[in-house]
């Protein structure tokens, strides 16, 4: 059995990968100071209670919070016997390749998602995935990373606007029934949900212009279907589970090679 573990910076996902399906799912707040015996036993505790009675030989890891992966690293040895594959270091190979500028850096979740929605849905992509930064990744016809925009997270902007002005409450984000607020927290809602709207819609329709070819916008993260409700054309395809199904790709092609 394979265990993917997506790190980001706000929650980490742990599932389990039987070859064809995800048995099962779990999310924990990201945080660098649990351990890897604190990690086995919340995960053993929740497969027992899932009746999940299944040996673990496999583990892959994309984390954007780097100071997690030692911790990781321990439980996939010490309780899994593995040397997990962690993507964006040297000897984890990629099924894409990367065409960016010499000496860039690009965030492990991107290039799982890139490799994950080539997979899934071929090449011309622009990957929409609403996390703690809304990132938006372009996927060559050959499959290739070759970049993106990374714009504000939606929730993060709320805490912002809430933090530096004193008078403004912090508000869920919901689709308001009217765009004119009439009172503060129907206004800040407004704001950032039609926002939103108009940064997916003009970011993506600026890079396909820029491309000059018609393009797949695949939307991720929880708050993609909330957005799609302000637009149906906004998205082509929603996938909750997009990075998770990277991780299993990612991990094959590994196997495969060695």
């Amino acid at each position: 059995m394979l265990l993917t573990i997506d790190c980001g910076n706000t929650n980490t996902l742990f599932a389990i990968w039987d070859g064809t399906r995800f048995l099962a799912q779990w999310r924990t707040a990201t945080s660098h100071k649990r351990t890897a015996d604190q990690y086995h036993v919340w995960l053993s505790t929740l497969m027992r209670l899932e009746g999940l009675d299944v040996a673990i030989t496999d583990v892959v890891i994309s984390s954007t919070v780097p100071r997690v992966v030692f911790n990781l690293r321990v439980l996939s040895d010490r309780y899994y016997g593995c040397r997990p594959v962690v993507v964006g270091k040297p000897d984890c190979a990629l099924p894409v390749d990367v065409r960016v500028d010499a000496g860039t850096a690009v965030g492990p979740d991107r290039l799982v998602n890139t490799v994950a929605g080539f997979d899934k849905y071929g090449g011309d992509l622009i990957i929409v995935d609403f996390g703690t930064a809304t990132t938006f990744d372009v996927v060559d016809d050959d499959g290739a990373y070759i970049g993106g925009v990374i714009a504000p997270g939606v929730n993060l902007s709320l805490e912002a606007l809430s933090m530096a002005a004193a008078a403004l409450p912090h508000v869920d984000v919901s689709k308001p029934d009217v765009v004119i607020g009439r009172n503060t927290v129907a206004c800040m809602q407004s704001g950032v949900f039609w926002g939103y709207i108009g940064v997916v819609r003009e970011i993506t329709q600026r890079i396909k212009a820029e491309r000059g070819r018609s393009m797949k916008v695949i939307s991720t993260g929880g708050l993609a279907p909330l957005f799609a409700q302000g637009d149906n054309a906004l998205f082509d395809e929603f996938d909750d589970d997009l990075t998770i199904h990277g991780l299993t790709v990612i991990n094959a092609h590994n196997k495969d090679i060695t």
